[in-house]
């Protein structure tokens, strides 16, 4: 009897990671059915079929196109269309991924239709109630049936709340990525050729969350350290078109004359740029991680993070939004490199595994 998942994603982290795990189902097609449904949260000029040929993961069936105002306006146009689609295909599962306004959406809908929802990065917490992830992630984890955590930590958490029941540490699916895609992006990519840059030889940054782009005093101290950084050594940012309108209405892009800025790249591009940083200044959980899997030293641009393996391990330090801490970090990792190496987020199986949890539970 063939079972039927419907995964819910709405950003180009969560195609990412959900692409591992596509790829497992369709080890098990005989058996096991995906639906794939795009909600459309995040726009990105790079999610063409360029983008999902490079994953190597269908076009979705469904393409709710619902973006832009408010959480509230979001979240509710996403459940009225995921509800639509869950009555049409009865899925025996609904796979959600992460902590966005389209995981939590997918969630609500499936549990008020009593379908089983699979939460992938279940567990995970900033304890920062302010960042509205953190309030989508600790909805979504009390209303999951199968909680699929990355880390020990995250089952820590979860058992802390009082959550024991289908907790599961599979490990981190972005390990699976980072592993399958290193050798193929090293291949494939010619970004650095193009930019005329070598390996080590410049310092990778990203900027997108809301608590620094919304903040015209936290952006500008960032933008500022970034600067300053770029007279010792390139820095290469691809920018999210909503970071640069900000930084334009907040009288800041002349910082970004200092800087490589680029437009969003495709996957396997930004993969390269990583993997041959000497350092990555970000505000993303998803490149924090990654630059810990390609053994490159972060810098974090917040002041808390879910993934505190990596600092525990001196690959990452906390800089908030701060010009002067920024700096310090990077004057810290330029005398020193870190050493640690031990694999807190599993071997690189998260996929299969959660796969088999989703199948023996069925």
């Amino acid at each position: 009897m063939t079972r039927k998942i419907v995964t819910i994603v709405g950003a180009r982290p969560q195609f990412i990671k959900a692409a591992a795990v596509s790829r497992e189902i369709l080890k098990h097609s005989s058996v096991l059915e995906e639906v794939i449904v795009h909600t459309g949260q995040h726009y990105d000029p790079n999610m063409s079929q360029v983008f999902f040929d490079e994953l190597e993961i269908p076009t979705p069936k469904y393409n709710l196109e619902v973006s832009g105002g408010g959480h509230g306006a979001m979240t509710g146009r996403m459940l009225e269309g995921i509800e639509q689609i869950l009555l049409s295909e009865k899925p025996d599962w609904v796979l959600i991924y992460g902590d966005t306004n389209s995981t939590l959406a997918g969630a609500l809908a499936a549990v008020k239709l009593h379908i089983p929802v699979a939460h992938v990065e279940a567990g995970l917490r900033s304890f920062n109630m302010r960042m509205p992830e953190e309030v989508n992630r600790i909805l979504a984890d009390r209303i999951s049936t199968l909680l699929l955590c990355p880390t020990e930590a995250a089952v820590g958490n979860l058992a802390h709340e009082s959550m024991i029941q289908g907790v599961h540490n599979v490990g981190d699916v972005m390990y699976d990525v980072a592993l399958y895609y290193r050798e193929r992006a090293r291949v494939n990519s010619r970004i650095l050729q193009r930019l005329g840059l070598t390996e080590q030889g410049y310092a990778l940054a990203t900027c997108h969350r809301a608590e620094n782009t919304d903040d015209p005093i936290r952006l500008g101290a960032i933008v500022a350290a970034l600067a300053k950084i770029a007279v010792e050594i390139p820095v290469v940012m691809p920018l999210h078109p909503r970071t640069c309108k900000l930084l334009q209405q907040y009288g800041l892009a002349h910082e970004l004359k200092a800087l490589h800025v680029l437009d969003p790249l495709p996957f396997l591009d930004m993969v390269a740029l990583e993997q041959a940083a000497s350092v990555i200044l970000t505000d993303s959980g998803g490149v924090q991680k990654e630059a810990f899997f390609y053994r490159v030293p972060c810098i974090t641009m917040r002041d808390e993070t879910e993934w505190l393996e990596t600092v525990e391990l001196g690959w990452n330090q906390l800089a908030g939004a701060d010009r002067s801490r920024i700096l310090e970090a990077y004057n810290t990792f330029s005398n020193s490199s870190p050493t640690a190496c031990a694999a807190p987020y599993g071997d690189g199986a998260a996929s299969g595994r959660i796969v088999e949890k989703l199948m023996a539970n069925s």
